[in-house]
């Protein structure tokens, strides 16, 4: 059986990771030892050995919802958001433009194409805004976003707000940065587990667990709960335009 973790899973969150894993555990009564760090996030969503694993709203609707069995979604401390639901951040160097107007023509810096919350999300607000970005740069990981914006390789990223209170924690870089705009909040990361597997005793054992957690451990991971979010909802998001056809500014001649 593999249990993962990873989507918010970082050295300073590890220990608070495997903390809520083994009470998981300790309340399914089964389960593997640890949390699997070191495989492929879609070989760990798609495989029939799968008890446990967190994916992104966007890879759930576009092409496992079908494959697996959501099960739960995580209630995080986010403010002025409802439960279950998240949000994306827009943030820009502190040194720069404060209005999301300024930024037509931008680098827009994005972890991934099949992410809700760095491209999904953000593309959504920027075209929303009348704002077409002149230049896309693809980091790999909202983390990377960011410390491009700080750098100066990019102008605007897009990044969940719960990866955004992480960096804001543990990242010196983070006071180079600013929040421009916010997205609209839709449901945040899915608890999935394989198709055949009944999913009530993991969405117990996981309630259970975190009742049960440190308040020290719930802090780290900015975790408060569980909640039922409907299938419809995850699948009710559009789909977004992929990068290589998405419509950028054309400089002006």
């Amino acid at each position: 059986m593999i249990a993962a973790l990873g989507m918010y899973d970082r050295p300073e969150t590890a220990a608070a990771n495997d903390a809520l894993w083994s009470e998981i555990q300790q309340n399914l009564g089964y389960g593997p030892d640890g949390l699997t760090r070191d495989q492929d996030f879609w070989d760990i969503w798609q495989s029939p050995d799968l008890l446990l694993a967190q994916t992104c709203g966007l890879p759930y609707r576009a092409k496992l919802h079908d494959k697996v069995t959501l099960f739960g979604t995580p209630i995080y401390d986010i403010p002025d958001c409802p439960a279950g639901h998240y949000y994306s951040v827009l943030v820009a160097h502190r040194t720069g433009a404060d209005k999301l107007s300024d930024f037509d023509g931008c680098t827009f810096a994005y972890n991934e194409a099949l992410s809700q919350s760095g491209w999904a999300a953000p593309t959504k607000a920027l075209l929303e805004s009348g704002i077409k970005p002149g230049n896309l740069l693809e980091t790999g990981a909202h983390r990377a976003s960011a410390i491009a914006v700080a750098e100066g390789r990019a102008d605007l990223a897009g990044l969940d707000v719960v990866t955004w209170q992480l960096i804001q924690r543990h990242d010196a870089f983070a006071n180079d940065l600013k929040v421009i705009a916010k997205t609209e909040p839709t449901p945040v990361l899915p608890l999935i587990t394989a198709q055949d597997r009944d999913p009530a005793p993991l969405f117990d054992a996981i309630e259970a667990a975190i009742a049960a957690l440190p308040a020290a451990a719930l802090d780290a991971l900015f975790l408060r709960g569980v909640t039922h979010v409907p299938k419809a909802d995850y699948l009710a998001q559009p789909i977004p335009i992929p990068p290589e056809s998405f419509d950028l500014r054309q400089p002006a001649r």
